[in-house]
């Protein structure tokens, strides 16, 4: 017997001797956000907190699959997402925590971000991108196109260039446009843009603002980042694209231009929850904003942030009206979007 509680004395003193090398502190990202500039803000935040960012990238459907497939078993603990409906659609599926962070509650406005719950609130928006329409300078006059109505008007037949309908950018334009409008007049308002199309809906943003360059089209609508890149590009092939385009923020007289969001939740199976919270709230602080608004020419979401993007404020003058409608609201309007879609036939 004595033997045996000197045995354990000595493997418990030995134990003890032994340097403690403390667990490597991480974070599990599945992220939909493809830009190259976001290596430089994960790295900052490695930097500034010591966790380690261990990142997953997909687009927003396949995220939302994958957590749906994986479910308590998936590793994810922050879910980034770029767009409003993608956002909604997680947290109706129950695949988000609720997060409780007075940081995000006083840096993020209350219109872009989810509803908050007792448990907590379930996503924020992290950065902002205008849905803006584009139009030829010699073909068009700038109030031919200075509202989203006008891009159903007649005078505007045969004009317009714009991607699929059942796109998350579009869908998230159209449920603005319906919680402006009202179904019956939105629903009128998306049958005159398929009878003004030039051609079939096809290709991203990008091939629409070309398509106004080439003459394909006269008008074509687009998020801000993308003619923002082709602004600050050196290329002459883009140089000549930005002499051609003017940029048009609708609806000033109104109800502001459509904002969508890019955002991020915690997972609901989170297994570094305390992680998941500091990555969330760093991405609403000032060094992280500027990191969206100059390295993906996005608006910050956070309040008082300033940055100076000079191909934002070249195509906004500076400032803009956008609108106040909740993001939230604008996500559950999809299904009936869509039902729209199919009646008027918008592909």
């Amino acid at each position: 017997m004595l033997k045996s509680v000197v045995t354990v004395a000595v493997a418990t003193l030995a134990a003890a001797a032994l340097p403690a090398f403390a667990q490597e502190q991480v974070v599990n990202l599945y992220s939909a956000r493809h830009y190259s500039t976001d290596e430089a803000l994960y790295a900052d935040f490695t930097k500034a907190t010591g966790i380690k960012v261990n990142r997953v990238d997909a687009d927003d459907a396949g995220i939302l699959a994958r957590l749906k497939a994986e479910g308590a078993a998936s590793p994810a603990d922050v879910i980034l997402l770029v767009d409003a409906n993608r956002l909604w659609k997680g947290e109706a599926d129950g695949l988000f925590a609720p997060v409780k962070s007075t940081v995000l509650e006083n840096a993020i406005p209350a219109n872009l971000r989810a509803n908050a719950t007792p448990e907590g609130t379930p996503w924020f928006g992290f950065s902002t991108r205008a849905r803006v329409i584009v139009y030829d300078k010699v073909k068009v006059k700038r109030s031919e196109v200075d509202t989203y109505e006008k891009l159903a008007d007649p005078t505007n037949k045969g004009r317009l260039c714009i991607r699929s309908g059942s796109h998350p950018y579009n869908m998230s334009l159209f449920g603005a446009v319906t919680e402006h409008l009202g179904e019956q007049k939105a629903e009128l308002w998306l049958k005159g843009l398929v009878a003004n199309m030039a051609r079939d809906p096809k290709g991203g943003d990008t091939d629409q603002i070309k398509g106004v360059a080439a003459g394909e089209c006269a008008i074509a609508v687009t998020n801000t980042y993308y003619f923002a890149r082709i602004l600050r590009s050196n290329k002459p092939e883009d140089q000549a694209i930005a002499d051609k385009v003017g940029v048009v923020f609708p609806n000033q007289s109104s109800y502001g231009t459509h904002l969508n969001i890019a955002g991020g939740a915690m997972a609901k199976n989170a297994k570094n929850p305390a992680n998941a919270v500091k990555f969330l709230e760093y991405l609403a602080s000032a060094s992280a904003q500027e990191y969206f608004a100059n390295g993906n020419n996005e608006w910050p979401a956070a309040k008082g942030v300033v940055v100076n993007n000079p191909a934002l404020k070249a195509m906004s003058g500076g400032s803009f009206k956008s609108e106040t409608i909740p993001v939230s609201t604008i996500g559950a309007n999809q299904v009936k979007v869509q039902q729209m879609l199919d009646r008027v036939g918008f592909k």
